[in-house]
């Protein structure tokens, strides 16, 4: 359907690399007993109700719930899974029609039809999170059910980016019997019709997934079971692998650790696959605030920041430094930063300040959350304000919080300036754009900028061959530049440390780099 360039078909496809080869085991299509496979992450769910959710609570939702469009294994493009087929049926990409599978069920037993899928889109509008998913549906004018099995959308502009969108886990599926049209489910449960139902959860500690019978999809299980553990330290985690009270580690391995791992994962009976990424950190400016609201401050800081010694001395060159919003692989990346501010500079940090009559060190506050991106996001914070305060220039106090009330705190514009990672909702140019801007937007900050969200974006969507779009995000991204209030500082690669006993590692990632824990399994041994 799409006509992707090469090199972003490489990248989402997420090549990985094994860097140990397992010996004295055999792979296995899946376990051999109904024992579960334990994953740690440093990734926990913000939220267990998709309508309200843009964030890595994704991880779990992909596991539990289904959405119409997914990616099988090794596909660069959503195809059909709770649907039997999709396709946009108008030569104008403005109406897009779905039929679901025959015969779907939710975990509970409900049907799962077209009123069900219209009831999940609906109130992810109507109830519009601030901060929430409800920035993706944007140009959806209405959805509209034919029968129990067709669904069409209908969309306000040409929208060819649309089949992604309903990929990405902020549209997954939910039974209207349990949540309700008008606010979020607060009972902590979950029903969905993925792969796996939620047989416990205990938030911030552990989720536990077992198979779900009912599921109808192209998921491919191969263990019976998994548990999802939680923590707050990348350190904690990596030890809890070598305890073998873990068997698999994924986002938020510290740099320290997969040094360590690459050098004696070998010895430790351990294995680390590199997986390609799109993974980008970046600093977010509250225009709202005296200080941050100044373009000069703004334009100042991005003079200074000095992301090779980021990427070096904090995170032992396991990132590279990024100079715009659009990662390297993808249609449209630049390196904007770089080409208008060059190397860091306090003489032209300065001249900036003192043509914008600023004579005094400006004083910001940095936020950090402790408990989302690693251990190394204090160090890499603590970084930035040694750079920002050799300069004379800047003070800089630094503050964090719990990734929960962290995300309050943004919402509520408390944050003079803020850390954020962004994971893509899927792999094209338009989501490290289009998410960030305009008055209602994944970050709770709006950012109006007409000639993006009015002019370039819907130009770009009208081209199914993705390949073609760089012009437009090229300019988008020289807007953003000028800005400065998005200030991009890595991209990272995705590591997944796993026993030698666990195989499906290196098929474990999706084109968003969601792990699908679907494809663990245990080895057999001799």
């Amino acid at each position: 359907m799409f006509n992707r360039d090469r090199c972003l078909r490489q990248l989402a496809a997420i090549t990985s690399i094994s860097l140990v080869a397992g010996c004295g085991v055999l792979s296995s299509d899946s376990s051999d007993d109904g024992e579960p496979i334990v994953v740690g992450t440093t990734s926990s769910p913000s939220t267990l109700d998709p309508a309200a959710s843009w964030d890595n609570s994704w991880e779990l939702f992909r596991n539990v719930y289904q959405t119409l469009l997914n990616y099988p294994t090794g596909a660069s493009e959503p195809e059909p899974d709770a649907a039997e087929s999709c396709s946009f049926t108008d030569t104008s990409h403005t109406v897009y029609s779905c039929t679901l599978r025959e015969g779907l069920e939710f975990s509970n037993g409900h049907a799962l039809d077209a009123q069900a899928v219209k009831h999940s889109f609906d109130r992810i509008r109507n109830i519009n999170v601030t901060g929430g998913p409800a920035g993706l549906l944007g140009n959806l004018a209405r959805v509209q059910t034919k029968d129990d099995r067709k669904i069409v959308f209908h969309l306000n502009e040409p929208d060819a980016t649309f089949p992604f969108v309903l990929a990405t886990p902020a549209m997954s599926l939910v039974d209207p019997a349990d949540y309700p049209a008008d606010k979020i489910r607060a009972d902590g449960g979950i029903t969905g019709s993925g792969p796996y139902a939620l047989s416990s959860y205990d938030e911030g500690e552990q989720a536990e997934l077992v198979r779900n019978d009912s599921y109808k999809g192209f998921a491919d299980r191969r263990n019976e079971a998994v548990t999802i553990r939680y923590f707050q330290d990348s350190g904690d985690m990596v030890d809890a692998l070598r305890k073998k009270k873990i068997d698999v580690t994924y986002r938020g391995l510290a740099a320290p650790d997969v040094v360590d791992l690459q050098s004696n994962h070998e010895e430790e009976g351990l294995q680390l696959l590199e997986h390609a990424g799109t993974e980008i950190s970046y600093l977010v400016f509250n225009p709202q605030d005296e200080w941050a609201g100044e373009p000069a401050v703004r334009q100042a800081v991005a003079q200074l920041v000095d992301r090779p010694a980021l990427a070096h001395k904090v995170y032992q060159d396991t990132v590279e430094p990024l100079y715009s919003m659009i990662p390297k692989g993808l249609v449209g990346h630049t390196t904007g930063y770089f080409d208008d501010f060059g190397e860091p500079s306090s003489a032209k940090a300065r001249e900036l300040l003192l043509d914008a009559g600023i004579t005094e060190p400006v004083p910001l506050t940095f936020w950090y959350t402790t408990d989302r991106y690693g251990s190394q996001t204090k160090p890499a914070f603590e970084e930035l304000k040694r750079q920002l305060e050799a300069s004379g220039l800047f003070r800089i106090t630094l503050e964090s919080r719990p990734w929960k009330t962290y995300v309050e705190g943004y919402q509520k514009g408390e944050y003079p300036v803020f850390g954020r990672g962004w994971f893509p909702d899927f792999p094209d140019a338009d989501n490290f754009v289009a998410p960030f801007v305009g008055e209602q937007n994944a970050l709770g900050t709006p950012y109006p900028v007409p000639e993006i969200t009015t002019e370039l974006l819907p130009q770009s969507r009208r081209e199914t061959d993705r390949g073609k779009v760089a012009e437009q995000f090229e300019q988008a991204q020289q807007i953003i530049v000028d800005d400065a209030r998005l200030l991009p500082l890595w991209q990272g690669k995705q590591y997944v440390a796993a026993s030698e006993e666990i195989g499906g590692g290196d098929q474990a990632l999706d084109p968003a780099t969601i792990m699908v824990v679907w494809e663990l399994y245990r080895k057999t041994s001799w």
